[in-house]
């Protein structure tokens, strides 16, 4: 292993950036609960990952209460402004909602979340959450990350003059260890630490968000921002050789997972070994069978009537099975772009409390679009709607898209015992499959299970090919044997990122420990105490 498992006894935190997973734990330490971390992880993470998620974009909760026993979910996600309507697209030549364009900016409900969430079960003083965030915004080093991702993305960047005075001064392409300096996002989290989301949806935050949508030609107005609310539910959920998997409902896509683990529960994933061709040839054409049901289904359930019931039903399950070949690979292309940024982060507190999170401003830094005064940068999750009026996820006016979040919790004998999660757009339900069959079909402890050579399966930003992309780390043998059953491999460096950036935290209660894995792929550390 890159490195060692991070053991505590009374808290962890697992997150995308050492300084959020510092910041994590040190809210456990001042009594915190695992709620109050991660809303001052995630603010931090704005900070230190402002191309990966921020409070202009969206995220889904899975909270374990351990009072009750009880999961749930919270879908902190926007819709789309009321003026979103398909006509308006149509009369406009529109096909496809540009990523890089103000149409794609959907109504931000990453604060809102966050505010629900302390309201329901939060301990400290909302105002005291955001403390370390202010001090990062400040100034805090560029990650090697980071910088990669400013130097990559600086035409994108370099459009929007208040987004180029943040991230690229003067034209300047920060190095990994300058010091960024976003003081217009201090200041607005000094506004919500007192205000909280009233500031955000109904005052000068708005405000300024919705003019500067408009000036960009977009149509999110200030009755868009003031109307929006998140949603409290129940996760999805199926078993799996014992376990119960917990997922995030729709409209995130964590039902594509689910379906693939009910696939793959008629398999004997043992027999086959780990990793080797038998294994992950199986695993791939679930995800295919998943997929095709994901896009068939999956959008606002609000809008779409999705047969939750009748697709996670074991009878489903084995219908579906027999349509994989053993030996063949099938050619389906369902499915988007594997490509996307995203923060995944997990806390487990001393009471057991824990909290699954996944959030995200869509595609790197979001739209680019930074509102006047704010720091803020803008999702770009308006992009992932469909514009063909016969699609499950097309534009609706106060509709929410699809998801590719999707964030899970694993319980055994209705004890937590693994949660879960990474970035990775369409390769997150793919790197679950993946990263949770190690650890519940082999016994991989968490960080082993996650520095694994991984695979994705779909079309990515460079290669529009629905091909099996494969780390070079996985026996030359293995990937001859998957070529010959039909799969299109293309090879990946060693590390990439394109297979997702995973963090996690398994939990044993016969030694009382809890046990954190962060990804090597990334900048993620897990930190526990």
């Amino acid at each position: 292993m890159h490195r060692p498992v991070v053991m505590g006894t009374k808290g962890m935190v697992a997150t995308a950036h050492p300084l959020a997973s510092l910041t994590g734990v040190n809210i456990l330490k001042r009594g915190g609960n695992a709620i109050d971390a991660a809303i001052a992880t995630n603010a931090v993470l704005n900070v230190t990952q402002p191309h990966m998620c921020g409070i202009g974009g969206d995220l889904f909760y899975l909270i374990f209460n351990a009072k009750t026993g009880q999961v749930s979910f919270l879908n902190g996600s926007g819709r789309a402004p009321l003026a979103a309507n398909l006509e308006y697209f149509q009369e406009k030549g529109i096909t496809q909602i540009p990523v890089d364009s103000a149409y794609a900016v959907t109504v931000p409900g990453c604060v809102a979340a966050w505010q629900d969430a302390w309201e329901r079960y939060g301990t400290l003083p909302f105002e005291e959450l955001f403390e370390d965030a202010i001090t990062y915004a400040e100034g805090h080093p560029i990650s090697h990350k980071l910088a990669w991702y400013i130097s990559e993305f600086k035409e994108l960047l370099g459009s929007y003059p208040e987004t180029k005075a943040i991230f690229m001064p003067e034209g300047h392409l920060p190095q990994p260890g300058e010091i960024l300096h976003q003081h217009d996002l201090a200041n607005t989290f000094r506004i919500l630490a007192k205000e909280g989301k009233k500031a955000f949806y109904n005052g000068s935050i708005a405000e300024a968000i919705t003019s500067t949508v408009q000036e960009e030609g977009g149509l999110l107005t200030n009755e868009d921002m003031a109307s929006h609310t998140s949603t409290w539910g129940d996760p999805l959920a199926t078993t799996y050789h014992g376990y119960t998997i917990y997922q995030t409902a729709p409209n995130t896509q964590g039902l594509a997972a689910l379906l693939a683990f009910n696939l793959l529960e008629g398999f004997n994933l043992k027999e086959m070994g780990v990793d080797k061709a038998k294994y992950i040839h199986h695993m791939v054409e679930a995800k295919k069978l998943a997929f095709i049901d994901r896009d068939r289904y999956i959008s606002d359930p609000e809008f779409v009537d999705i047969p939750v019931d009748y697709l996670l039903s074991k009878e489903y399950a084995v219908r579906r099975r027999q349509l994989i070949d053993p030996e063949h690979a099938a050619k389906i292309n369902a499915g988007n772009q594997v490509k996307g940024d995203t923060t995944y982060f997990s806390i487990v507190d001393r009471e057991g409390n824990i909290v699954s999170c996944i959030q995200s401003i869509y595609l790197p830094f979001g739209c680019g679009i930074v509102p006047k005064g704010t720091g803020i940068l803008l999702q770009s999750r308006g992009a992932y709607f469909s514009l063909d009026p016969n699609h499950p996820n097309c534009i609706a006016p106060g509709k929410r898209t699809l998801h590719t979040l999707t964030a899970s919790i694993v319980t055994k004998d209705e004890k937590p015992c693994l949660v879960f999660g990474t970035m990775g757009a369409d390769g997150q339900p793919q790197t679950h499959l993946q990263v949770i069959s190690r650890i519940l079909d082999f016994g991989w402890n968490i960080q082993e299970a996650i520095e694994a050579p991984r695979w994705v399966h779909g079309r990515s930003m460079a290669d529009e090919t629905s091909s099996l992309k494969m780390e070079n780390r996985f026996d030359p043998s293995v990937i001859k044997e998957l070529v010959q059953r039909g799969h299109d491999v293309s090879i990946l460096p060693a590390w990439s990122s394109d297979v997702g950036h995973a963090q996690g935290i398994a939990i044993d209660y016969k030694n009382g420990v809890l046990m954190g894995g962060a990804d090597p792929r990334g900048d993620g550390y897990a930190i526990g105490w």
